[in-house]
Protein backbone atom coordinates (compact mmCIF):
# COMPACT_ATOMS: atom_id res chain seq x y z
CA UNK A 1 0.00 0.00 0.00
CA UNK A 2 1.55 3.44 -0.92
CA UNK A 3 0.43 6.73 -1.18
CA UNK A 4 2.76 8.47 -2.95
CA UNK A 5 5.60 9.16 -1.08
CA UNK A 6 6.87 6.70 1.81
CA UNK A 7 4.71 5.25 4.06
CA UNK A 8 6.30 6.49 7.12
CA UNK A 9 5.04 10.10 5.75
CA UNK A 10 1.57 8.70 5.37
CA UNK A 11 0.93 8.40 9.64
CA UNK A 12 -2.92 7.34 9.19
CA UNK A 13 -2.61 4.44 6.89
CA UNK A 14 0.92 2.80 9.13
CA UNK A 15 -1.14 3.38 12.45
CA UNK A 16 -4.63 1.05 11.16
CA UNK A 17 -4.30 -2.69 10.54
CA UNK A 18 -8.14 -2.67 9.45
CA UNK A 19 -8.01 -3.00 5.66
CA UNK A 20 -11.34 -1.21 4.99
CA UNK A 21 -9.88 2.07 7.67
CA UNK A 22 -7.03 1.55 5.80
CA UNK A 23 -8.81 1.84 2.11
CA UNK A 24 -10.69 5.34 3.93
CA UNK A 25 -7.30 6.80 5.03
CA UNK A 26 -6.09 5.73 1.62
CA UNK A 27 -8.94 7.98 -0.17
CA UNK A 28 -8.79 10.61 2.22
CA UNK A 29 -4.82 10.70 2.05
CA UNK A 30 -5.44 11.40 -1.73
CA UNK A 31 -7.97 13.92 -1.96
CA UNK A 32 -6.21 16.06 0.89
CA UNK A 33 -3.15 15.43 -1.51
CA UNK A 34 -5.14 16.63 -5.04
CA UNK A 35 -5.86 19.54 -3.30
CA UNK A 36 -2.59 20.63 -1.77
CA UNK A 37 -1.22 19.54 -6.01
CA UNK A 38 -4.24 21.90 -7.28
CA UNK A 39 -2.68 24.70 -5.14
CA UNK A 40 0.42 24.07 -6.06
CA UNK A 41 -0.28 24.36 -9.56
CA UNK A 42 -2.57 27.18 -8.93
CA UNK A 43 -0.08 28.82 -7.18
CA UNK A 44 2.72 27.96 -9.92
CA UNK A 45 0.67 29.43 -12.56
CA UNK A 46 -0.04 32.74 -10.61
CA UNK A 47 3.89 33.01 -10.22
CA UNK A 48 4.48 32.36 -13.97
CA UNK A 49 2.09 34.99 -14.44
CA UNK A 50 3.30 37.68 -12.62
CA UNK A 51 7.24 37.07 -14.08
CA UNK A 52 5.78 36.80 -17.79
CA UNK A 53 4.35 40.02 -17.21
CA UNK A 54 7.42 41.44 -15.45
CA UNK A 55 9.83 40.19 -19.01
CA UNK A 56 6.84 40.96 -21.20
CA UNK A 57 6.85 44.76 -19.97
CA UNK A 58 10.68 44.65 -20.01
CA UNK A 59 10.85 43.87 -23.75
CA UNK A 60 8.36 46.19 -24.85
CA UNK A 61 10.37 48.94 -23.20
CA UNK A 62 13.58 47.54 -24.47
CA UNK A 63 12.49 47.66 -27.65
CA UNK A 64 11.85 51.25 -27.60
CA UNK A 65 15.05 51.79 -25.57
CA UNK A 66 16.96 50.13 -28.57
CA UNK A 67 14.85 51.49 -31.75
CA UNK A 68 14.11 47.91 -32.56
CA UNK A 69 10.62 46.57 -33.60
CA UNK A 70 9.69 42.51 -33.62
CA UNK A 71 9.73 40.90 -37.14
CA UNK A 72 8.75 37.52 -37.24
CA UNK A 73 9.08 36.52 -33.80
CA UNK A 74 12.80 38.23 -33.88
CA UNK A 75 13.85 41.57 -33.17
CA UNK A 76 15.37 43.46 -35.89
CA UNK A 77 16.83 47.12 -36.05
CA UNK A 78 13.90 49.61 -36.67
CA UNK A 79 13.67 53.25 -37.96
CA UNK A 80 16.84 54.91 -35.49
CA UNK A 81 19.93 53.81 -33.70
CA UNK A 82 19.85 53.95 -30.11
CA UNK A 83 20.48 56.73 -27.86
CA UNK A 84 23.53 56.32 -25.55
CA UNK A 85 23.60 59.47 -23.52
CA UNK A 86 24.41 59.64 -19.61
CA UNK A 87 20.47 60.31 -19.26
CA UNK A 88 19.72 57.09 -20.90
CA UNK A 89 21.90 55.16 -19.63
CA UNK A 90 20.56 56.47 -16.13
CA UNK A 91 17.12 56.27 -17.25
CA UNK A 92 18.11 52.53 -17.84
CA UNK A 93 19.37 51.75 -14.88
CA UNK A 94 16.68 53.14 -12.58
CA UNK A 95 14.17 50.96 -15.13
CA UNK A 96 16.40 47.71 -14.75
CA UNK A 97 16.67 48.60 -10.85
CA UNK A 98 12.77 48.28 -10.69
CA UNK A 99 12.68 45.37 -12.73
CA UNK A 100 15.44 43.31 -10.60
CA UNK A 101 13.27 44.21 -7.62
CA UNK A 102 9.70 42.70 -9.31
CA UNK A 103 11.89 39.61 -10.09
CA UNK A 104 12.98 39.53 -6.58
CA UNK A 105 9.72 39.26 -4.85
CA UNK A 106 8.67 36.26 -7.19
CA UNK A 107 9.91 32.93 -5.70
CA UNK A 108 11.75 30.59 -7.28
CA UNK A 109 10.44 27.48 -6.46
CA UNK A 110 7.66 28.54 -7.17
CA UNK A 111 8.28 28.66 -10.68
CA UNK A 112 7.83 26.70 -13.45
CA UNK A 113 10.97 24.74 -15.33
CA UNK A 114 10.41 27.05 -18.04
CA UNK A 115 9.92 30.09 -16.03
CA UNK A 116 12.71 29.44 -13.47
CA UNK A 117 14.94 29.08 -16.43
CA UNK A 118 13.61 32.70 -17.95
CA UNK A 119 13.98 34.15 -14.21
CA UNK A 120 17.54 33.26 -14.14
CA UNK A 121 18.69 34.79 -17.83
CA UNK A 122 16.89 37.86 -16.86
CA UNK A 123 18.38 38.14 -13.79
CA UNK A 124 21.86 37.81 -14.54
CA UNK A 125 21.57 39.39 -17.81
CA UNK A 126 19.91 42.55 -15.67
CA UNK A 127 23.26 42.33 -12.92
CA UNK A 128 25.55 42.85 -16.32
CA UNK A 129 23.82 45.72 -17.86
CA UNK A 130 23.50 47.54 -14.24
CA UNK A 131 27.18 46.91 -13.67
CA UNK A 132 28.13 48.32 -17.09
CA UNK A 133 26.06 51.49 -16.48
CA UNK A 134 27.91 51.35 -13.21
CA UNK A 135 31.50 51.06 -14.81
CA UNK A 136 30.18 53.97 -17.23
CA UNK A 137 31.13 50.95 -20.16
CA UNK A 138 29.59 53.58 -22.81
CA UNK A 139 32.51 55.88 -22.25
CA UNK A 140 34.84 53.07 -23.88
CA UNK A 141 32.56 52.03 -26.88
CA UNK A 142 35.05 50.46 -28.86
CA UNK A 143 38.24 48.39 -28.69
CA UNK A 144 40.63 46.57 -30.75
CA UNK A 145 38.12 43.84 -31.76
CA UNK A 146 34.79 46.07 -31.82
CA UNK A 147 33.63 49.08 -32.43
CA UNK A 148 29.74 50.84 -32.63
CA UNK A 149 30.28 52.06 -36.71
CA UNK A 150 31.21 48.65 -38.39
CA UNK A 151 28.05 47.14 -38.09
CA UNK A 152 25.97 50.07 -39.35
CA UNK A 153 26.22 48.94 -43.19
CA UNK A 154 23.92 46.59 -44.46
CA UNK A 155 25.38 43.60 -45.92
CA UNK A 156 22.45 41.94 -48.18
CA UNK A 157 19.37 43.67 -49.78
CA UNK A 158 16.36 44.02 -48.08
CA UNK A 159 13.15 42.35 -49.05
CA UNK A 160 10.65 45.37 -49.37
CA UNK A 161 10.61 49.20 -49.64
CA UNK A 162 10.08 49.32 -46.14
CA UNK A 163 12.23 47.84 -44.87
CA UNK A 164 14.85 50.07 -47.46
CA UNK A 165 12.99 53.18 -45.62
CA UNK A 166 13.78 51.65 -41.98
CA UNK A 167 17.34 51.81 -43.03
CA UNK A 168 17.67 55.29 -44.54
CA UNK A 169 16.08 56.46 -41.45
CA UNK A 170 18.42 54.73 -39.01
CA UNK A 171 21.28 56.16 -41.75
CA UNK A 172 19.80 59.74 -41.01
CA UNK A 173 19.94 59.23 -37.20
CA UNK A 174 23.77 58.19 -37.64
CA UNK A 175 25.27 62.22 -36.98
CA UNK A 176 23.03 62.04 -33.91
CA UNK A 177 24.17 59.02 -32.96
CA UNK A 178 27.57 59.35 -33.56
CA UNK A 179 27.81 62.59 -31.66
CA UNK A 180 26.94 61.03 -28.51
CA UNK A 181 29.83 58.44 -29.11
CA UNK A 182 32.26 61.09 -29.32
CA UNK A 183 30.35 62.99 -26.18
CA UNK A 184 30.61 59.86 -24.12
CA UNK A 185 34.56 58.98 -25.37
CA UNK A 186 35.78 62.52 -24.84
CA UNK A 187 34.42 61.90 -21.29
CA UNK A 188 36.40 58.64 -21.11
CA UNK A 189 39.48 60.31 -22.21
CA UNK A 190 39.29 62.43 -19.20
CA UNK A 191 39.47 59.63 -16.35
CA UNK A 192 41.55 57.28 -18.69
CA UNK A 193 39.00 55.41 -19.13
CA UNK A 194 39.74 53.89 -22.83
CA UNK A 195 41.65 51.04 -24.30
CA UNK A 196 45.79 51.16 -24.26
CA UNK A 197 46.46 52.97 -27.42
CA UNK A 198 48.95 50.40 -28.25
CA UNK A 199 45.75 48.29 -28.90
CA UNK A 200 43.87 50.57 -31.44
CA UNK A 201 46.70 51.17 -34.07
CA UNK A 202 44.90 51.31 -37.56
CA UNK A 203 41.43 50.90 -36.14
CA UNK A 204 40.63 54.52 -37.41
CA UNK A 205 40.97 53.23 -40.84
CA UNK A 206 38.20 50.90 -40.25
CA UNK A 207 36.11 54.27 -39.77
CA UNK A 208 38.12 55.54 -43.01
CA UNK A 209 37.17 52.95 -45.84
CA UNK A 210 33.51 53.81 -44.95
CA UNK A 211 33.70 57.03 -45.94
CA UNK A 212 33.63 56.52 -49.92
CA UNK A 213 31.44 58.61 -52.81
CA UNK A 214 27.90 57.30 -52.23
CA UNK A 215 27.93 54.71 -55.04
CA UNK A 216 31.14 52.75 -53.75
CA UNK A 217 30.09 53.56 -49.87
CA UNK A 218 29.38 50.32 -48.02
CA UNK A 219 26.21 51.80 -46.81
CA UNK A 220 24.95 51.79 -50.33
CA UNK A 221 25.61 47.56 -50.56
CA UNK A 222 22.04 46.65 -50.47
CA UNK A 223 20.86 49.07 -53.06
CA UNK A 224 23.56 47.67 -55.43
CA UNK A 225 21.05 44.50 -56.42
CA UNK A 226 17.59 45.24 -55.12
CA UNK A 227 14.85 42.67 -55.29
CA UNK A 228 12.98 42.39 -58.26
CA UNK A 229 9.83 42.67 -56.75
CA UNK A 230 10.31 46.23 -55.61
CA UNK A 231 9.04 48.46 -58.51
CA UNK A 232 11.91 49.87 -60.82
CA UNK A 233 10.77 53.52 -59.71
CA UNK A 234 10.70 53.17 -56.40
CA UNK A 235 13.95 51.18 -56.74
CA UNK A 236 15.14 54.72 -58.62
CA UNK A 237 13.75 56.46 -55.45
CA UNK A 238 15.41 54.77 -52.97
CA UNK A 239 18.97 55.03 -54.55
CA UNK A 240 18.46 58.51 -55.28
CA UNK A 241 17.30 58.90 -51.28
CA UNK A 242 20.35 56.86 -50.77
CA UNK A 243 22.69 58.94 -52.47
CA UNK A 244 21.74 61.75 -50.50
CA UNK A 245 21.62 60.08 -46.71
CA UNK A 246 25.01 59.08 -47.54
CA UNK A 247 26.86 62.43 -49.04
CA UNK A 248 25.36 64.81 -47.02
CA UNK A 249 24.42 62.73 -43.73
CA UNK A 250 26.55 60.07 -42.89
CA UNK A 251 29.93 60.36 -44.66
CA UNK A 252 30.00 63.96 -43.02
CA UNK A 253 29.11 62.68 -39.83
CA UNK A 254 31.48 59.53 -40.32
CA UNK A 255 34.60 62.53 -41.29
CA UNK A 256 34.31 64.26 -38.19
CA UNK A 257 34.56 61.24 -35.94
CA UNK A 258 37.13 60.11 -38.09
CA UNK A 259 39.15 63.48 -37.16
CA UNK A 260 38.43 63.27 -33.53
CA UNK A 261 39.79 59.90 -33.60
CA UNK A 262 43.35 61.12 -35.00
CA UNK A 263 43.22 64.27 -33.43
CA UNK A 264 42.37 64.22 -30.21
CA UNK A 265 40.84 60.15 -28.92
CA UNK A 266 44.38 58.19 -30.49
CA UNK A 267 46.81 60.36 -29.25
CA UNK A 268 44.96 60.51 -25.62
CA UNK A 269 44.46 57.11 -24.98
CA UNK A 270 46.19 55.68 -22.09
CA UNK A 271 49.70 53.79 -21.95
CA UNK A 272 49.48 51.45 -19.63
CA UNK A 273 47.74 47.83 -20.65
CA UNK A 274 45.86 46.15 -17.88
CA UNK A 275 42.48 46.53 -16.56
CA UNK A 276 43.85 46.93 -13.10
CA UNK A 277 45.20 50.28 -14.23
CA UNK A 278 41.76 51.72 -15.47
CA UNK A 279 39.16 53.57 -12.60
CA UNK A 280 38.40 50.62 -10.31
CA UNK A 281 41.37 48.27 -10.59
CA UNK A 282 40.98 44.98 -9.32
CA UNK A 283 36.94 45.59 -8.78
CA UNK A 284 36.56 46.41 -12.63
CA UNK A 285 38.59 43.25 -13.84
CA UNK A 286 36.32 40.49 -11.28
CA UNK A 287 33.62 42.42 -12.91
CA UNK A 288 34.55 41.49 -16.45
CA UNK A 289 35.36 37.87 -15.34
CA UNK A 290 31.70 37.60 -14.03
CA UNK A 291 29.84 39.13 -17.13
CA UNK A 292 31.78 37.40 -19.36
CA UNK A 293 32.29 33.49 -17.92
CA UNK A 294 29.55 34.15 -15.24
CA UNK A 295 31.48 32.64 -12.76
CA UNK A 296 32.95 33.52 -9.71
CA UNK A 297 36.55 32.99 -9.90
CA UNK A 298 39.72 34.77 -9.22
CA UNK A 299 42.42 36.02 -11.82
CA UNK A 300 45.04 33.64 -9.82
CA UNK A 301 42.05 30.48 -10.05
CA UNK A 302 41.68 31.27 -13.61
CA UNK A 303 45.55 31.53 -14.50
CA UNK A 304 46.54 27.97 -12.84
CA UNK A 305 43.30 26.25 -14.83
CA UNK A 306 45.37 27.74 -17.51
CA UNK A 307 48.83 26.11 -17.16
CA UNK A 308 47.69 22.86 -16.63
CA UNK A 309 45.80 22.89 -19.37
CA UNK A 310 48.65 24.24 -21.79
CA UNK A 311 51.01 21.43 -20.21
CA UNK A 312 48.24 18.79 -21.00
CA UNK A 313 47.63 20.20 -24.85
CA UNK A 314 51.34 20.76 -24.94
CA UNK A 315 51.46 16.58 -24.69
CA UNK A 316 48.65 15.77 -26.97
CA UNK A 317 50.64 18.32 -29.82
CA UNK A 318 54.33 16.60 -29.02
CA UNK A 319 52.61 13.27 -29.96
CA UNK A 320 50.81 14.45 -33.17
CA UNK A 321 53.76 16.39 -34.64
CA UNK A 322 55.51 12.80 -34.05
CA UNK A 323 53.10 11.30 -36.04
CA UNK A 324 53.59 13.68 -38.89
CA UNK A 325 56.55 11.81 -39.09
CA UNK A 326 58.43 15.81 -38.92
CA UNK A 327 62.37 15.39 -38.19
CA UNK A 328 62.94 18.09 -35.88
CA UNK A 329 62.06 19.75 -32.36
CA UNK A 330 58.58 21.92 -31.65
CA UNK A 331 59.88 25.32 -32.71
CA UNK A 332 61.09 24.03 -35.74
CA UNK A 333 57.86 21.80 -36.70
CA UNK A 334 55.72 25.54 -36.03
CA UNK A 335 58.04 26.91 -38.29
CA UNK A 336 57.73 24.76 -40.54
CA UNK A 337 53.36 25.17 -40.79
CA UNK A 338 53.81 28.93 -40.38
CA UNK A 339 56.12 28.81 -43.72
CA UNK A 340 55.72 25.91 -46.19
CA UNK A 341 53.16 26.50 -49.15
CA UNK A 342 51.31 23.54 -48.88
CA UNK A 343 49.00 24.90 -46.10
CA UNK A 344 47.79 27.80 -47.70
CA UNK A 345 45.11 28.84 -50.14
CA UNK A 346 46.08 31.14 -53.21
CA UNK A 347 43.03 32.99 -53.56
CA UNK A 348 40.38 33.92 -51.60
CA UNK A 349 37.96 31.60 -53.20
CA UNK A 350 39.98 28.40 -52.50
CA UNK A 351 39.74 29.66 -48.51
CA UNK A 352 36.60 29.91 -48.50
CA UNK A 353 35.97 26.62 -50.48
CA UNK A 354 37.85 24.71 -47.67
CA UNK A 355 35.36 25.81 -45.69
CA UNK A 356 32.46 25.25 -47.75
CA UNK A 357 33.66 21.55 -48.15
CA UNK A 358 34.13 20.98 -43.99
CA UNK A 359 30.62 22.29 -43.45
CA UNK A 360 28.89 19.92 -46.10
CA UNK A 361 31.22 17.05 -44.64
CA UNK A 362 29.68 17.86 -41.17
CA UNK A 363 26.25 18.82 -42.79
CA UNK A 364 26.46 14.68 -43.41
CA UNK A 365 26.99 13.89 -39.40
CA UNK A 366 24.16 15.93 -37.96
CA UNK A 367 22.20 13.47 -37.42
CA UNK A 368 24.91 12.11 -35.19
CA UNK A 369 24.94 15.05 -33.22
CA UNK A 370 21.35 15.71 -32.69
CA UNK A 371 17.99 14.32 -33.05
CA UNK A 372 16.32 17.70 -34.00
CA UNK A 373 17.97 20.15 -36.82
CA UNK A 374 16.96 23.43 -37.41
CA UNK A 375 15.29 24.81 -40.42
CA UNK A 376 16.66 28.07 -40.50
CA UNK A 377 20.22 28.04 -43.46
CA UNK A 378 22.95 30.39 -43.26
CA UNK A 379 25.04 31.30 -45.63
CA UNK A 380 28.99 31.70 -45.98
CA UNK A 381 30.75 34.66 -46.57
CA UNK A 382 33.98 36.78 -46.25
CA UNK A 383 34.89 39.31 -43.60
CA UNK A 384 34.14 42.61 -44.97
CA UNK A 385 37.55 44.28 -46.99
CA UNK A 386 37.10 47.53 -44.51
CA UNK A 387 37.20 45.47 -41.38
CA UNK A 388 39.36 42.35 -42.19
CA UNK A 389 42.92 43.70 -41.60
CA UNK A 390 42.01 44.02 -37.93
CA UNK A 391 39.10 41.29 -37.44
CA UNK A 392 40.29 37.58 -35.92
CA UNK A 393 39.91 34.77 -37.99
CA UNK A 394 36.30 33.75 -38.82
CA UNK A 395 33.02 34.47 -36.89
CA UNK A 396 29.58 32.66 -36.82
CA UNK A 397 26.32 34.18 -36.36
CA UNK A 398 22.39 33.04 -37.41
CA UNK A 399 22.61 34.68 -40.91
CA UNK A 400 26.33 33.91 -42.15
CA UNK A 401 29.31 32.50 -41.34
CA UNK A 402 32.23 35.51 -42.10
CA UNK A 403 35.83 33.74 -43.27
CA UNK A 404 38.79 35.88 -42.99
CA UNK A 405 40.18 35.83 -46.61
CA UNK A 406 42.91 39.10 -45.99
CA UNK A 407 46.42 37.93 -46.09
CA UNK A 408 45.89 34.61 -47.49
CA UNK A 409 49.82 33.61 -45.69
CA UNK A 410 48.64 33.90 -42.12
CA UNK A 411 45.52 31.66 -42.74
CA UNK A 412 46.65 28.02 -42.78
CA UNK A 413 44.08 25.91 -44.26
CA UNK A 414 45.40 22.91 -41.16
CA UNK A 415 43.28 25.75 -38.64
CA UNK A 416 40.08 25.78 -41.09
CA UNK A 417 38.34 22.33 -39.75
CA UNK A 418 38.13 23.62 -36.36
CA UNK A 419 37.43 26.76 -37.28
CA UNK A 420 34.47 26.13 -39.15
CA UNK A 421 33.17 23.65 -36.77
CA UNK A 422 33.04 26.39 -34.10
CA UNK A 423 31.98 29.38 -36.07
CA UNK A 424 29.64 28.12 -38.43
CA UNK A 425 28.30 24.09 -37.57
CA UNK A 426 27.47 22.97 -35.23
CA UNK A 427 28.61 26.39 -33.66
CA UNK A 428 27.40 29.46 -33.48
CA UNK A 429 25.45 29.27 -36.57
CA UNK A 430 23.60 26.39 -36.10
CA UNK A 431 23.45 27.33 -32.79
CA UNK A 432 21.81 30.81 -33.30
CA UNK A 433 19.32 28.73 -35.51
CA UNK A 434 18.19 25.95 -32.89
CA UNK A 435 17.78 28.83 -30.23
CA UNK A 436 15.67 30.62 -33.07
CA UNK A 437 13.06 27.75 -33.42
CA UNK A 438 13.49 26.91 -29.95
CA UNK A 439 9.13 26.14 -28.81
CA UNK A 440 7.70 28.71 -26.38
CA UNK A 441 10.39 30.90 -25.43
CA UNK A 442 10.26 34.58 -24.70
CA UNK A 443 11.47 37.07 -27.09
CA UNK A 444 14.66 38.51 -24.96
CA UNK A 445 15.63 34.95 -24.15
CA UNK A 446 16.29 34.54 -28.17
CA UNK A 447 18.57 37.65 -27.74
CA UNK A 448 20.35 36.91 -24.95
CA UNK A 449 23.96 35.44 -25.24
CA UNK A 450 26.07 34.31 -22.44
CA UNK A 451 29.80 34.34 -23.75
CA UNK A 452 30.81 31.00 -21.52
CA UNK A 453 27.60 29.13 -22.58
CA UNK A 454 28.02 30.20 -26.24
CA UNK A 455 31.96 30.60 -26.86
CA UNK A 456 31.98 26.99 -24.83
CA UNK A 457 29.68 24.93 -26.85
CA UNK A 458 32.04 26.56 -29.88
CA UNK A 459 35.25 25.15 -28.46
CA UNK A 460 33.62 21.91 -27.31
CA UNK A 461 32.27 21.70 -31.17
CA UNK A 462 35.93 21.19 -32.08
CA UNK A 463 36.84 18.47 -29.68
CA UNK A 464 33.52 17.02 -31.06
CA UNK A 465 34.59 16.96 -34.48
CA UNK A 466 37.41 14.43 -32.96
CA UNK A 467 34.59 12.02 -32.34
CA UNK A 468 33.10 12.42 -35.85
CA UNK A 469 36.21 12.01 -38.17
CA UNK A 470 36.24 15.28 -39.24
CA UNK A 471 39.84 15.64 -38.39
CA UNK A 472 41.56 13.49 -41.51
CA UNK A 473 45.04 14.43 -41.20
CA UNK A 474 47.55 14.65 -38.85
CA UNK A 475 48.02 18.22 -39.12
CA UNK A 476 44.48 18.89 -39.07
CA UNK A 477 44.26 17.63 -35.58
CA UNK A 478 47.48 19.79 -34.83
CA UNK A 479 45.84 22.83 -36.03
CA UNK A 480 42.52 21.20 -34.01
CA UNK A 481 45.05 21.37 -31.12
CA UNK A 482 46.81 24.35 -31.81
CA UNK A 483 43.29 26.40 -31.66
CA UNK A 484 42.67 24.30 -28.04
CA UNK A 485 45.93 25.72 -27.00
CA UNK A 486 45.19 28.86 -27.92
CA UNK A 487 42.18 29.10 -25.78
CA UNK A 488 43.95 27.49 -23.34
CA UNK A 489 46.73 30.45 -23.31
CA UNK A 490 44.08 33.08 -23.53
CA UNK A 491 43.72 31.78 -19.36
CA UNK A 492 47.19 32.37 -18.92
CA UNK A 493 47.83 35.54 -20.74
CA UNK A 494 44.06 37.67 -19.51
CA UNK A 495 45.23 37.09 -16.31
CA UNK A 496 48.67 37.85 -16.59
CA UNK A 497 47.96 40.95 -18.72
CA UNK A 498 45.17 42.27 -16.07
CA UNK A 499 46.03 41.14 -13.16
CA UNK A 500 50.00 39.70 -12.98
CA UNK A 501 51.68 43.16 -14.75
CA UNK A 502 52.82 41.02 -18.11
CA UNK A 503 53.71 42.84 -21.05
CA UNK A 504 52.41 42.80 -24.57
CA UNK A 505 55.20 41.41 -25.65
CA UNK A 506 55.33 38.88 -22.96
CA UNK A 507 51.70 37.66 -23.86
CA UNK A 508 52.82 37.73 -27.86
CA UNK A 509 55.95 35.12 -27.31
CA UNK A 510 53.82 33.02 -24.73
CA UNK A 511 51.33 32.40 -27.68
CA UNK A 512 54.19 31.95 -30.01
CA UNK A 513 55.73 29.48 -28.16
CA UNK A 514 52.46 27.33 -27.30
CA UNK A 515 50.31 27.49 -30.99
CA UNK A 516 51.03 27.46 -34.76
CA UNK A 517 48.73 30.20 -34.77
CA UNK A 518 50.62 33.44 -37.28
CA UNK A 519 52.46 36.37 -36.15
CA UNK A 520 49.40 38.61 -37.47
CA UNK A 521 46.86 36.23 -35.83
CA UNK A 522 48.84 36.49 -32.57
CA UNK A 523 49.14 39.98 -32.49
CA UNK A 524 45.23 40.52 -33.05
CA UNK A 525 44.56 38.32 -30.47
CA UNK A 526 47.00 39.39 -27.80
CA UNK A 527 45.41 43.34 -28.81
CA UNK A 528 42.15 41.72 -27.98
CA UNK A 529 42.80 40.81 -24.72
CA UNK A 530 44.32 43.66 -23.73
CA UNK A 531 41.25 45.86 -24.71
CA UNK A 532 38.68 43.07 -23.89
CA UNK A 533 39.63 42.53 -20.65
CA UNK A 534 37.86 38.96 -19.38
CA UNK A 535 36.21 38.24 -22.38
CA UNK A 536 38.76 35.42 -23.65
CA UNK A 537 38.27 33.53 -20.40
CA UNK A 538 34.96 31.96 -21.67
CA UNK A 539 35.76 29.94 -24.28
CA UNK A 540 37.97 27.51 -22.60
CA UNK A 541 35.87 27.81 -19.23
CA UNK A 542 33.06 27.15 -20.55
CA UNK A 543 34.05 24.15 -23.02
CA UNK A 544 35.52 22.84 -19.55
CA UNK A 545 31.93 22.26 -17.82
CA UNK A 546 30.77 20.83 -21.01
CA UNK A 547 33.19 18.27 -21.22
CA UNK A 548 32.56 17.53 -17.64
CA UNK A 549 29.08 17.27 -17.63
CA UNK A 550 29.07 14.75 -20.60
CA UNK A 551 31.98 12.76 -18.75
CA UNK A 552 29.73 12.54 -15.55
CA UNK A 553 26.82 11.52 -18.29
CA UNK A 554 28.94 8.86 -19.67
CA UNK A 555 29.94 7.55 -16.41
CA UNK A 556 26.57 7.41 -14.87
CA UNK A 557 24.58 6.11 -18.01
CA UNK A 558 27.29 3.93 -19.31
CA UNK A 559 26.35 1.98 -22.42
CA UNK A 560 22.86 3.76 -22.53
CA UNK A 561 24.84 7.16 -23.15
CA UNK A 562 23.74 8.94 -26.20
CA UNK A 563 25.29 11.93 -27.24
CA UNK A 564 21.82 13.32 -29.35
CA UNK A 565 19.60 13.53 -26.46
CA UNK A 566 22.82 15.39 -24.47
CA UNK A 567 23.37 17.87 -27.33
CA UNK A 568 19.57 18.12 -27.61
CA UNK A 569 18.90 19.21 -23.74
CA UNK A 570 22.39 21.34 -23.60
CA UNK A 571 21.45 23.62 -27.05
CA UNK A 572 17.62 23.26 -26.48
CA UNK A 573 17.89 25.60 -23.38
CA UNK A 574 18.99 28.31 -25.07
CA UNK A 575 21.79 30.59 -23.96
CA UNK A 576 22.29 30.27 -20.00
CA UNK A 577 25.25 31.68 -17.39
CA UNK A 578 27.41 28.42 -16.71
CA UNK A 579 25.60 27.80 -13.50
CA UNK A 580 22.17 27.53 -14.57
CA UNK A 581 23.56 25.09 -17.05
CA UNK A 582 25.40 22.87 -14.90
CA UNK A 583 22.07 22.65 -12.67
CA UNK A 584 19.69 22.12 -15.92
CA UNK A 585 21.95 19.30 -17.39
CA UNK A 586 21.86 17.42 -13.91
CA UNK A 587 18.32 17.34 -14.10
CA UNK A 588 18.64 15.50 -17.39
CA UNK A 589 20.77 13.24 -16.31
CA UNK A 590 18.69 12.66 -13.19
CA UNK A 591 15.92 12.40 -15.58
CA UNK A 592 17.99 9.84 -17.99
CA UNK A 593 19.40 7.42 -14.88
CA UNK A 594 15.11 7.50 -14.07
CA UNK A 595 14.26 6.24 -17.40
CA UNK A 596 16.84 3.98 -17.70
CA UNK A 597 15.99 2.56 -14.13
CA UNK A 598 19.39 2.95 -12.21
Amino acid sequence: MACGFPIRACPAIAAVADPVAVLRALIAALLLTSGALAQTVDQRETEDQRLKAVYDAEWQWRLQQFGQIMVGGEARAGDRLPCVTPACQQQRADYWRGVQTAIAGIPEAALSAEERLNRAVLSEWLRAQLAGIGWRMHEMPINSDSNFWAYLPAQVPFATPEEYRLYLKRLRDVPRYFAEQTANMRDGLKRGFTPPVITLKGRDETLAALIRPADDSPFFTPFRQMPASIAPADQDALRAEARQVIGQMVNPAAQSLLEFLRRDYLPGARTTLAASALPGGRAFYLDQIREYTTLDLSPEAIHQIGLREVARIDADMQRTMAETGFKGDFKAFLSFLRTDPQFYAKTPNELLGFSALVMKKMDGKLAQVFTTLPRYRFTLRKVPDAIAPVYTSGRGGLDACYMNTYDLPSRPLYNLVALTLHECVPGHSHQAAMALEAPARPPFRRSTYFSGYGEGWGLYTEWLGTKLGMYETPYEEFGRETFEMWRAARLVIDTGLHSMGWSREQAIAYLEDHTALSRRDIEVEVDRYISWPGQALAYKLGELQIRTLRARAEAELGPRFDQRPFHDALLGMGSVPLPVMEAEMLRWLAAEKAKAGR
